[in-house]
């Protein structure tokens, strides 16, 4: 009786494992971007448009074309400047965050979440309106007479880093807001108490504890910016070329498919590379900080 009861309990196969909980998500994973990313890799090695022979006809009149690395320059630096814009702003907000009361935090986390509940084709057209030439940000130069003449900020890439700022700052607040608020107060106590000024504590301290929420928000956002078509296309218009606009026009208006399948591989393999650097530099600045 006592080794009837002393016997193991039989369990389905696969019953408690972890893979067998993530097999519906990787299933579901490789249909709907594996095998869509090898499909994409197929279609650009297609010679002709007809889509008839197999070649590198698109790959050489893409990377052997000047203009076209420039493009590629031109989108990843947009991402890095929309990613130098919301730290800049983002961060200090960051810091009020962190030494608000309970009640003020629940406030500015609404505040951050906010901007998510609107469709970002409504937060572009309203940037429209207020960088346009009788817009609130001209209104207000000319009120205060900085300018004697309205500025021009839309259709260039100043009017579209600042909109893809305000549009892409929650993308950086969420994750750096959720690991500023698990920074221990007590060791910034110990800074001061130890002689660190606050500028000393917040670089020695506070960044390296903060490098892996800020390096998550990064990337976000830099991921987001590059690939925002609409804010590309409607802040930025006709004058800006960026690579989805490329890959838009060579598919919806050329009907080019293998050249704009080659022009997604490259913008896909380009911000790789460089979300690959920004969170190498986010391991790094945890592991001193560790």
């Amino acid at each position: 009786m006592a080794g009837a009861a002393a016997m193991p309990v039989a369990r389905a196969p696969g019953a408690g494992s972890p893979w067998a909980l993530a097999l519906p998500l990787g299933l579901a994973y490789a249909a709907f971007f594996v095998a869509p990313l090898f499909m994409l890799i197929a279609v650009s090695f297609y010679a002709d448009e007809r889509m008839t022979r197999f070649g590198l006809d698109q790959w050489q009149r893409f990377l052997f074309d000047p203009f076209h690395w420039k493009v590629i320059g031109d989108t990843l630096l947009l991402g890095l400047k929309a990613v130098a814009a919301t730290v800049l702003l983002g961060f200090p907000l960051a810091l009020v965050y962190r030494a608000a009361s309970p009640a003020w935090q629940r406030v500015l986390l609404f505040i951050v979440v906010m901007p998510l509940l609107t469709s970002v084709v409504v937060r572009t057209f309203a940037w429209i309106v207020i960088l346009g030439r009788e817009g609130v940000v001209n209104k207000l130069v000319l009120d205060l007479g900085l300018a004697a003449e309205p500025l021009r900020l839309l259709q260039t890439e100043l009017g579209l880093v600042i909109s893809l700022t305000q549009i892409e700052m929650p993308l950086l607040l969420l994750p750096l807001l959720s690991v500023m608020a698990r920074i221990d107060p007590n060791l910034m106590d110990a800074s001061a108490s130890l002689g660190a000024s606050p500028w000393r504590t917040l670089f020695r301290v506070i960044l390296p504890l903060a490098a892996p929420g800020l390096a998550a928000g990064c990337v976000l956002v830099f991921a987001s910016a590059t690939t925002a078509f609409i804010s590309q296309s409607v802040i930025g218009g006709g004058r800006l070329v960026y690579l989805p606009a490329m890959i838009w026009q060579q598919a919806m208006i050329a009907a080019h498919w293998p050249f704009a399948a080659t022009i997604a591989i490259a913008l896909l393999v380009s911000v790789s590379a460089v979300l690959a650097v920004i969170a190498y530099v986010g391991r790094v600045a945890a592991g001193r900080a560790g």
